[in-house]
């Protein structure tokens, strides 16, 4: 009887034990930063480095089954003499985005900071500055917070288990390095990222899912082959940095200690590109997306959004109270094409327009229709109507009283016809021009 109570016993320290190390308890600072993020609702992504030189994408490496000793010689090509973080940020500023997410270091293992625990990095290039450096002194001066894009996988390095990930298999790697080894790397780079920089808004992580099954509806969270010592690494950046907002692009429920929620090329809950198919959680949520069909410079992709595409992705993501990081994959050389440029600076004045139905609102008592989306701030309540089926939306079963119905963008009144909580709205066709009508609900 006494060995049974001593095993239940033991058995109970063992449970609690676990138990304590899940539970993720944010700081007052974390909380805030949430909320900023939550209410910044627009952003840039920047997928930028040495796989930017053959034009193929920031995949080219493995695609193009490029041993480790050949993509290194890329290293002696990248020189981007254009490149002016200023002036990037001021873009992306002037753009209406309110913050940046940056890579610094991809799926190809090149750093593009200043590091120690690498000889793959920015300062071995011709080109011999600090990338991070000069676009974290940019954001700051210029008020827009950073965030660092790091991958988690690696194509290069042979202590990353890459014998039982999905990648990287044609990189010429036959040493089977030590897994451990390679997390400790992961959180001395971590380190550095967080103490060299000043502030960091958030880490984007990426690349967990390498070593999980394929992509697909019926994978289980924990069903991955290695131990990646996620909470050790998500306490060491709150540890060094306790407002810096983690974030893992993995498509499952998120785990303990991560704050954020991604959704890679899809609105939270749509799964319309079949990447992300996990549910949506309570966390702030963000939908990163391409312009074109790349994430890194393509040479070939001109399958560039309209502007219209591109409000329809601010708006559905908003309408579900998450954020829009919207990619940009600037030339090796380090100008932005001009395509980018043309409809960040569109966004940029269709925000100065609309920007209140976007910033610092919430989702809408109802998630985005076919028609359109909803929002709101306060007592507003902002109906964008994207692509009505007639001259008319009606919504169903409000859950607030209105006092008046007007367009933003002129003040001009909207009749509308209410019957008993069903609300009849009349529309116009969005145009090219002017792609989302919204009609603004001031509520009683």
């Amino acid at each position: 009887m006494k060995l049974r109570l001593l095993i239940l016993f033991v058995l109970f320290l063992k449970i609690g034990t676990a138990s304590a190390q899940e539970i993720y308890v944010p700081t007052e600072a974390n909380l805030k930063a949430r909320e900023w993020f939550s209410n910044a609702k627009y952003g840039m992504f920047i997928h930028w480095g040495p796989f930017s030189i053959p034009g193929s994408g920031e995949w080219v490496m493995n695609d193009r089954k490029i041993t480790v000793t050949n993509y290194t010689r890329l290293e002696k090509f990248f020189n981007p003499i254009d490149f002016n973080a200023d002036e990037w940020v001021a873009l992306a500023k002037k753009g209406g985005m309110k913050y940046i997410t940056l890579i610094t270091r991809h799926h190809d293992g090149f750093s593009m900071w200043d590091t120690q625990y690498s000889d793959f990095n920015i300062m071995h290039t011709p080109f011999k500055r600090d990338i991070v450096k000069e676009m974290g002194e940019a954001c700051h001066k210029q008020g827009i917070k950073l965030f660092l894009y790091y991958s988690l996988l690696d194509w290069r390095r042979d202590d990353y288990q890459y014998w039982t990930g999905r990648t990287g298999k044609a990189s010429g790697r036959t040493v089977h390095g030590d897994w451990n080894h390679y997390i400790a790397f992961m959180k001395n780079q971590l380190t550095e990222l967080l103490t060299k920089y000043g502030e960091i808004g958030g880490i984007w992580f990426d690349g967990l899912w390498d070593q999980m099954p394929e992509e697909s509806k019926t994978r289980k969270d924990n069903d991955v082959n290695v131990d990646w010592h996620t909470r050790e690494i998500y306490d060491l950046i709150h540890k060094l940095q306790p407002q810096c907002l983690v974030g893992n692009n993995h498509h499952m429920t998120p785990l303990p200690g991560e704050d954020f929620q991604m959704f890679e090329q899809d609105v939270p809950g749509e799964n319309n590109n079949g990447l992300s198919f996990q549910k949506i959680s309570n966390l702030p949520l963000e939908t990163c997306a391409t312009m074109n069909g790349s994430w890194g410079f393509n040479l070939t992709d001109t399958t560039y959004k309209t502007p219209a595409q591109l409000v329809n992705l601010l708006v559905r993501s908003a309408g579900n109270g998450g954020n829009l990081l919207l990619n940009i994959g600037p030339m090796p050389n380090g100008e932005i094409q001009l395509e980018f440029i043309d409809r960040i600076r569109w966004m940029g004045n269709w925000t100065g327009i609309y920007g209140e139905s976007i910033y610092n609102t919430t989702g809408g008592y109802l998630r985005p229709q076919k028609w359109g989306a909803i929002t709101r701030k306060g007592k507003f309540v902002y109906v964008h109507v994207l692509k009505p089926e007639g001259n008319s939306v009606t919504l169903s079963n409000i859950p607030f009283s209105i006092k008046g119905a007007y367009l933003l963008k002129n003040k001009v009144p909207v009749k509308y016809m209410l019957n008993k909580n069903e609300l009849v709205l009349p529309v116009n066709q969005p145009t090219a021009a002017d792609p989302d009508n919204v009609i603004v609900l001031e509520t009683k």
